[in-house]
């Protein structure tokens, strides 16, 4: 049969139910199949992608999946019309044409589901995965075309006896694109149900985020690691043949991968033994913020100025970390002032307390201490030090904060803050032309 024959037998099929008085109810069918669809997909978006509960990435994975539901919803209405239909009609050659079409339609919306769920982030799709979805929805409208027509046996046919030689075997081409779709379909099912239990265990507020973020990784990939064992499996790959690799992957582990396997290990180490937590704010050698993200390779710090560092998990390890929030949040700030000498050093020091109390971020039950630090040489040097329970804030802000109070406590209560000065003394003889300077007072710069 040539390529023609099964298109013109699809059109004389289909002309022919037009001649029918029964294509009335393929039309309502149909019809009624699609409005009963598109209405519940979109019964479904507004119930669950409108839930302000919901975190962006889910519920945009929601909305997503809601356009899903629709030629989903169509297709399987088309299927019990035509199981129906056919206990008092002979033919439903026309309801046999619209079913592919929805089909293809939910088999590309599920892959643009499943890929913006797993790769889109703060639901940003992109320009990649956009090129990328074009070309498979032409892929898919194109393998349509053939099964529609009745070609796709005969391609099918032509791919199976093809055979393109591979070392000692020769493999058809029909194999390696089964493989191929096997392996990336497993593997994006397993990211995909890795995505969904990390957004589930993120909501579980009884676990520790540390235990969360563990279970999360460790189930992501050990999923990973399943669907690609499975994946070899159905192409027929002998999985005996992976004690060989497992050698190499130990060789090269230990030869040229050290940092990497170490950062990872510290990954786990660090999640396990709880040391840091999302949200704390840390320093680590010369980089200081808060804690946003802890990877199995390394961890993500948020500077007060929005700059992000990407810290190696070996350095959190081996290294000194300064927490501020891992058993207590409060954090001691200190800051220095100088009075004149003939200032009342008790009425001062007292008024530096009540000054710092003004702010609202210093702490009132861990109340602000004044001291005197040392006698300077240009004045009473003093020190202010106070309590703040939310370092993740900055530190900058709330010195500044009390500073400025201290300055208009000190002016209000007209308390001087000298400057550094120096006697200077010029001996000898000095030329007719200058005047005979004995002496100046000059400020320290």
């Amino acid at each position: 049969m040539t390529p023609q024959q099964p298109l013109l037998k699809l059109i004389d099929d289909v002309t022919g139910d037009f001649k029918n008085i029964l294509l009335v109810w393929q039309l309502g069918a149909i019809v009624a199949s699609i409005v009963l669809g598109w209405t519940l997909a979109r019964m479904l978006r507004t119930r669950f992608g409108r839930n302000e509960n919901q975190g962006n990435v889910a519920r945009f994975g929601v909305e997503s999946f809601g356009s899903v539901m629709g030629p989903l919803a169509i297709m399987c209405l088309l299927w019990i019309s035509r199981l129906v239909l056919r206990q008092y009609m002979p033919h439903t050659n026309l309801i046999n044409v619209a079913m592919p079409i929805f089909g293809a339609l939910a088999a590309i919306r599920f892959t643009f589901y499943i890929l913006r769920r797993v790769f889109a982030r703060h639901r940003e799709v992109s320009p990649g995965m956009v090129s990328f979805e074009k070309l498979f929805q032409l892929l898919v409208w194109a393998a349509y075309v053939l099964y529609i027509t009745g070609m796709w046996d005969e391609v099918f046919y032509f791919l199976d006896h093809t055979f393109l030689p591979l070392g000692k075997y020769k493999v058809t081409i029909a194999d390696i694109l089964q493989a191929a779709i096997s392996v990336v379909v497993l593997l994006m099912l397993a990211l995909w149900a890795g995505t969904a239990l990390e957004e589930w265990l993120m909501k579980m507020q009884g676990m520790h985020t540390n235990l969360r973020v563990v279970v999360s990784r460790t189930a992501r990939a050990v999923l990973i690691l399943v669907a690609v064992l499975l994946s070899l499996s159905l192409v027929g790959i002998d999985l005996t043949v992976l004690s060989v690799f497992g050698g190499a992957l130990g060789v090269g582990l230990g030869l040229g991968l050290q940092k990497i396997a170490s950062n990872y290990v510290s990954g786990f180490v660090i999640l396990l033994d709880r040391s840091l937590t999302i949200g704390d704010m840390i320093t680590v050698d010369k980089f200081s913020g808060r804690v946003t993200q802890i990877n199995t390779r390394y961890t993500v710090l948020q500077g007060l100025d929005g700059m992000e560092s990407i810290v190696p998990n070996e350095m959190l390890v081996s290294g000194a970390v300064q927490n501020s929030s891992l058993t207590n949040s409060m954090v001691n700030i200190a800051t220095k002032v100088s009075v004149a000498y003939e200032t009342d050093v008790d009425m001062v020091l007292a008024l530096l307390e009540e000054a710092a109390r003004t702010v609202p971020r210093v702490l009132k039950d861990k109340g602000p201490s004044a001291t005197l630090l040392s006698f300077g040489a240009d004045g009473l040097d003093l020190q202010l030090s106070f309590w703040i329970s939310d370092p993740e804030n900055g530190r900058g802000g709330v010195t500044s904060d009390v500073n400025r109070a201290i300055w208009r406590a000190l002016k209000e209560n007209q308390i001087s803050v000298p400057f550094p000065q120096r006697e200077m003394r010029i001996l000898g003889t000095l030329p007719d032309a200058m005047l005979p300077v004995e002496s100046t007072t000059v400020p320290k710069t």
